[in-house]
């Protein structure tokens, strides 16, 4: 396995998992201290994200693994594994003759290395005891990749019940284009590429998407139709007023998804095209698969979702923006989007944040998130039924 890989899961993939099973005294003593250690037997390679950029440790000791033009061998580097003598070893060496004030175990194989600290203490395993949540975390986990969700056994067992589709609020009746009126511009939260599938279940018709990264597979099965925009102002504007011109349309505004209660920026282009405004609070409910991937093929995510044993998405219609919040009133383009943002986020009880795609792929996958356009899959190209 690349090591490339592997540094990318660790940074990507398993915090999400880490951080479920923090103990909260273990986490109250620690973060009290100035500075932080953390020794463990694992390799250091696969923790290191999680504890030096989520908790804020200081200095990692863990085993280290043996590494061959830029791959993994499955072999340890000397010394080995850290347990027995190396765990004594290894905090020695990195201390030297400072003596750590406090030492936190687990286990009796931990009393060996906490013999050299000045005070010691054993946390005992309580199974019924809550994890810490993520608001005590230094730096919260907004981003995160994989598609197994940590989830008790006994969910193995339920059977697959369909998806449950719960929708609550108005829906805005269907623009006439016999008497020239506008098509509704839908402002939907983006958790899945399902939202609008979903959204055009919740009004009984299909809703036409505006998506900016979407897999050729999802396009070709997807049962609305979608148009593939291309970050171009000027093009894109103008297919999404043609688009409204036909009818109604549904856009996700943050351009990518994100799996934590949180809400990115709303890009504000379509605050500039239509005062006919109505935003959408999505939510999914999924028990064994994560319906998103920014690592994997974006082909199978809505396959993901479908396999858990009883998914569940709530769609809520929230009121249409009034003329005196839209840019005919004089509002600015951001200032509608953000507004949009704020009032889906309070239904919701979610947080705003400021961060965009490039955020979320640079710290999941190293990049920025730009999409290569293919030659045979152009933007601006309607898809679907």
């Amino acid at each position: 396995m690349r090591v490339s890989d592997i540094e990318s899961v660790a940074r990507a993939v398993l915090p999400k998992f880490y951080s479920s099973d923090l103990h909260p005294e273990t986490w109250r003593v620690f973060s009290a201290c100035g500075k932080r250690c953390v020794l463990t037997a694992n390799p250091t390679i696969m923790v290191e994200a999680f504890l030096k950029d989520v908790l804020g440790v200081d200095l990692v000791l863990g085993t280290k693994i043996a590494t061959y033009k830029g791959r993994a061998t499955g072999l340890v580097c000397k010394p080995g594994v850290l347990v027995g003598k190396n765990k004594v070893d290894a905090p020695e060496k990195a201390f030297g003759e400072t003596q750590p004030d406090i030492g936190l175990g687990d286990r009796d194989t931990d009393t060996p290395f906490m013999s050299l600290c000045k005070e010691a203490f054993i946390v005992l395993p309580q199974p019924k005891v809550k994890p810490v949540t993520m608001d005590k975390f230094p730096k919260p986990i907004i981003f995160h990749d994989g598609a197994l969700l940590p989830i008790p056994l006994v969910y193995y067992a339920f059977m697959a019940l369909g998806v449950r589709v719960t929708i609550k609020g108005t829906p805005p009746p269907q623009a006439k284009k016999s008497i020239g009126q506008s098509g509704v511009l839908f402002i939907c939260s983006h958790r899945t590429l399902l939202d609008p599938i979903f959204l055009s279940t919740a009004l009984g018709r299909a809703i036409p998407a505006v998506t900016y990264s979407v897999s050729r597979l999802s396009e070709i099965i997807s049962p609305i139709k979608t148009v593939r925009l291309n970050r171009d102002w000027a093009r894109d504007a103008s297919m999404i007023k043609k688009l409204l011109e036909e009818g109604d349309l549904a856009i996700l505004p943050e351009g990518t998804t994100c799996r934590e209660p949180f809400l990115l920026r709303f890009s504000a282009l379509f605050a500039e095209l239509t005062d006919q405004l109505v935003p959408m609070a999505m939510v999914n409910r999924m028990s064994m698969f994560h319906g998103t991937t920014a690592r994997g093929w974006k082909g199978m995510d809505p396959f993901y979702f479908f396999m858990n044993p009883s998914p569940a998405y709530e769609v809520t219609f929230l009121n249409k923006l009034p003329l005196e919040l839209t840019c005919s009133s004089g509002k600015s383009s951001h200032e509608v989007a953000n507004y949009i943002q704020r009032v889906i986020a309070t239904t919701l009880s979610y947080k705003c944040t400021s961060f965009a795609r490039k955020d979320k792929y640079g710290a999941l996958v190293g990049n920025d998130g730009t999409v290569v356009e293919k030659p045979l899959l152009k933007a601006n190209k309607v898809m679907g039924c």
